[in-house]
């Protein structure tokens, strides 16, 4: 995962999570990343980048939102979701 500026695009940094990122939500604190290929979230702290937690889920997970409370992650192979404590 690549953090950006937003102003121009410049590289602040580069972040390793599991394997094909495809979701990724922002709880106003920590970055919450969904890793299709590994089964897992990976949750990074947003202001530094470091891993801060990796939550098994279920199969190939996608879309993750975040409902002000929890964070929500859809499980495209499970048919399910997981619901994971911010």
């Amino acid at each position: 995962m690549t953090k950006l500026r937003t102003s121009n695009g410049a590289v602040l940094g580069t972040f390793s999570v599991g394997t094909i990122p495809l979701g990724v939500a922002f709880d106003g604190t920590n970055i919450w990343v969904a890793n299709s290929e590994s089964n897992n979230v990976t949750k990074l702290r947003a202001s530094d980048g470091a891993v801060l937690g990796t939550f098994n889920v279920g199969k190939v997970p996608g879309g993750v939102a975040f409902d002000g409370a929890n964070i929500w992650v859809t499980n495209g192979c499970s048919s399910s979701i997981s619901k994971l404590k911010r």
